[in-house]
Formats: C-alpha cells, structure tokens, sequence
C-alpha cells in the first residue's frame, strides 16, 4: 500500500492539510448542526393541532357605542351562523389555536398555594366548541346546551366546569388513569375550583414555541370586553364560499360594531411559523453554500497536489504503473485528509451541540447525526477528488522526461 509515501508526500505540505482538515471539520460542524436544527423546525411545524385546520376560519367583531351588547349580538351571530347551509358548527372563543395570543393561567391539584402548579392555555368559549374545533373527545362527557356563562370583564369566573387535554391531565395526574380523571377538580389562582368533565385527545396552545404545547383546558364562559372572536368549521369545500356570506351578512347588521380579521386556519399556521420557515430555509443555504465551498477546497488541494507531483506520476507510469494505481494513490491520500478533517469536525460538532443544548435550550443532538455527518463528508470527498485524480491517471510517461 502507498500509506508511506502518501504521508510523507503530506507533511511536506503542512500548511495545505491543515488548513483543508480544518475547512472539512468546520463544515461538518455546521452542516450537522443546521440538519439538525432543520429537522426539529420541521417536526416542531408538523405537528397535528387536534383541528379540523382545512375547514375552518375565523373573524373579529368590535363592537362601539352605547347601544351595543354585546351578549344580545353574540347570540344572534351564532344563530345566524348555525342557520347557514355548510356550516358544522360556529363558537365565540377567546383565542384562537396556532394565533399565538391567547390567555393562561396555573392549575394545581389541591386549594394549596404550597402544592406543584402546571400552567395551561384556557380557551374560554361556548357549549359547541368541541364540535367547532373537532376535538376528539376521549373520555368523560362533553358541555351541555345551556352551560355557557356571561360575565363582564374584571368580574371573578363564575365557570365550574372544565374539558382538558390528556396531555394536561397526565402532567396533573400522573399517577391516574385517562378515565379516573374524569371528576377530579383542579384549581385556579384565587382558589377557583374547576371539575373535568371531559378529556379531548389533543388541542395546542396558542404559542406554538412553548414548552408543554398540549397543555390546555376549555371553559364554557365567554368575557364581555366588546371583542368577540368568532370561530367556524365547515363541511369541506364550504369554506371559502361561508367565509364570504358569513362576513357580508355581519357587516349587513346593525352598524354597532366593525368586522375584521377574516382568516383560515391554515394561514394562520404558515403565517405562525413563517419565523421558522425563514430559519429552516436560511440553514439550508448556509449548508449548500458551504458543501459546495469544501467540494471546491477539496478539488483544489488535490488539483495543487497533482500540479506539483505531475513529473513524479509520470515517472511511476514509465516504471509500469497502471492508471488504476495513480487513480487509488491519490483517491486514498485524500480520504486520509478527510478523514482526519471529519474526525476533528466530529470533536467539534459534539461540543457545539451540548453548547447549545446547554445556553438555548435545544435538545441534545441525536447519536446518529455525527456518523451520518461523517460517512457523507467521506463521500464528498472522494467525489470531489475524483475528477483531478482521473485527470492525474492518464498522465503519459513521457511527463518524466521533461525538464519543466
């Protein structure tokens, strides 16, 4: 093997390997660590929010002036909303999911300000919300017609009743069953007791960069402040057509209050995660830019090499070298580069990723990334050497009998 004279051939230029071991170990930190940020972005982007997200929307109602009640208006818009062909169901709602403005509060197990709280999104809306939403209702039983409470602003919560999340009901109770949860009363600041009534399979937080995003409760109150959000589901195909007549016909009433905000769902997520996107899109230019800056230091410490050495292959080629020989030669001088190059950058990738496990929270780079991350700048490697070493292989043995 050609280990002694490739090494030999290296050290005589230090300064050259150094620096493309360093190009390769640099990039590779980066490369894995962008991959990985990618990906996480991505599952963070994909995931389900409990609702029926293709078939719905929803729009604001202000309301101004002293003639305007807004309990008298809230009933008659929902009533005309559920009147419409199309319409599944039609809820006044505090927040909206994936809006990224909500409202949330604590909740503890126990009426003692001593015991572990959790804190939760609360959507605070009427008896058909779970049917609004689409939420999957796994266990217990949902609101009934009637149960939706009225009260002003600054006015302590008259609500009794709660649905929550599995994903809540198990960080409150860890140690129950779904099913045993059902009864169980939780309380808010203030010493405000709530009873589950019910557990929905999934339904997000507002704030889709928060920890714990499936913590969330559901109350059947609605808080008379003059601004009402309207939340529609459709049958499918119907909602462009609904979102339409269902703004005409509120901008036709009264004119005690102004109409604005018409929105779907599905833009409200891009718009959610349009920060995320960026990020992800940004990443993977840093990564393309960068693989195509190494392929090309690569190619140019072979082609340097090759350059230098151009009378001593044509030598080898007179003393009976094959072209698959010359070819090997400088295909394995080069893995021997990257290698090292690859085996720094793995040194580097690690302490880069605990650095930002540790100061922002990411989590831990998974054990596969640098193995992966290795075998593919490998591969790079030996495609980029490949065109400059197939170049060298067919140089003619009368190279060596030149004298420049």
């Amino acid at each position: 093997m050609e280990f002694g004279p490739i090494l030999r051939a290296l050290m005589r230029n230090k300064l050259g390997v150094i620096l493309i071991t360093l190009q390769i170990a640099f990039t590779m930190t980066v490369i894995i660590n962008a991959v990985f940020i990618i990906n996480e972005r991505s599952r963070l982007m994909a995931r389900p929010s409990g609702l029926d997200e293709a078939n719905q929307f929803f729009l604001f109602s202000i309301g101004y002036g002293s003639e305007y009640s807004e309990e008298l208006t809230v009933r008659e818009d929902l009533e005309m909303m559920h009147s419409l062909p199309g319409v599944v169901s039609a809820s006044v709602i505090n927040a909206v999911p994936l809006s990224s403005s909500g409202e949330g509060s604590s909740a503890r197990t126990a009426d003692d300000e001593s015991q572990p709280e959790i804190f939760a999104a609360i959507y605070r809306s009427d008896e058909n919300v779970t049917k609004t939403l689409g939420l999957d209702l796994i266990a217990g039983e949902d609101f009934k017609p009637g149960d939706m409470l009225t009260r002003p602003q600054g006015q302590k919560t008259k609500a009794t009743q709660t649905i929550i999340t599995a994903a809540l009901a198990e960080e409150l109770f860890p140690d129950t069953t779904i099913n045993d949860t059902v009864g169980r009363t939780i309380y808010l600041p203030g010493s405000v007791p709530m009873q589950i009534i019910g557990i929905v399979k999934q339904l997000q937080r507002p704030w889709l960069g928060s920890n714990s995003i499936e913590n969330s409760m559901i109350v059947t109150e609605n808080v008379t402040d003059g601004f009402s959000i309207y939340l529609v589901r459709t049958e499918p195909g119907e909602r462009d057509r609904l979102m339409a007549e269902i703004e005409e016909q509120l901008v036709a009433m009264p004119p005690t209050r102004i109409i604005r905000g018409l929105q779907t769902l599905e833009k409200t997520r891009i718009e959610s995660y349009r920060v995320d996107n960026a990020l992800s899109t940004m990443l993977w230019v840093i990564v393309g830019t960068l693989t195509f800056i190494t392929s090309m230091g690569i190619v140019g410490h072979a082609v340097f090499g090759i350059n230098k050495r151009r009378k001593q292959i044509g030598t080898r080629r007179a003393l009976g070298a094959a072209q698959i020989d010359i070819l090997r030669y400088f295909m394995l001088e080069n893995f021997l580069v990257t290698s090292i190059g690859v085996v720094t950058g793995a040194v580097l990738t690690a302490g880069f990723s605990i650095a930002l496990t540790t100061n922002f929270n990411m989590p831990a780079l998974s054990w596969y990334y640098i193995p992966a991350g290795m075998l593919a700048l490998l591969c790079l490697g030996q495609l980029a050497v490949l065109g400059p070493s197939s170049g060298a292989a067919r140089t003619q043995p009368a190279i060596a009998t030149r004298s420049t």
